[in-house]
């Protein structure tokens, strides 16, 4: 089962007519997820010069390749499609290997793995916001699709962060005996 191509048939009725234009609460959730993507990027290209774990990253430069690459090429695209100004952007960090800078002025590889997924699990939030606020199907299926490939994209970075230890957990709940007082 591909939710890719149940998404895209569930939405297509609705693709293939004449579009309204874009009302100001799409435009801002499209904006600032673009925004918001490629600031996340920037960190993640940072990261990407600086983790140690080789299987680290090969999971950052997936997500830079696989997620937010494409993510912000679709709403670049579809933004300058419609009319909408794109918003300024910082330049892309260079590849190279930083992995000699002293441990106390740069992140660690549990470090960066538990900002990488927090910046995950922000982007399924506000791609699920994105999805529930939009009136325009092409909209909300673009948030579907991003939600989809940020899940994906998290599983593997996941499973690294247990394998290693590094995965931020609470602890376990346990309950104390209720003691009845007479």
């Amino acid at each position: 089962m591909n939710l890719l191509e149940i998404l895209k048939d569930a939405m297509k009725p609705y693709l293939d007519g004449e579009k309204s234009p874009l009302n100001a609460g799409e435009v801002m959730n499209l904006w600032m997820y673009l925004t918001a993507s490629e600031q996340t990027m920037r960190g993640e290209q940072i990261s990407f010069n600086i983790v140690q774990d080789p299987e680290l990253r090969d999971n950052i430069k997936n997500i830079i390749n696989n997620v937010h690459g494409p993510i912000i090429k679709e709403l670049t695209e579809f933004l300058r499609a419609e009319g909408i100004t794109l918003p300024e952007t910082t330049p892309e960090k260079p590849i190279g290997d930083f992995r000699d800078i002293p441990e106390g002025a740069k992140l660690n590889d549990e470090e960066v793995t538990n900002l990488v997924q927090f910046n995950l699990v922000l982007g399924i939030n506000y791609a699920c916001r994105g999805l529930t606020e939009a009136v325009r199907p092409d909209v909300a299926a673009m948030f579907a699709k991003f939600q989809i490939m940020k899940v994906t994209a998290s599983v593997p970075l996941k499973d690294l962060a247990m394998k290693r230890g590094w995965l931020k957990q609470p602890p376990y709940f346990q309950t104390e005996p209720f003691i009845q007082k007479v």
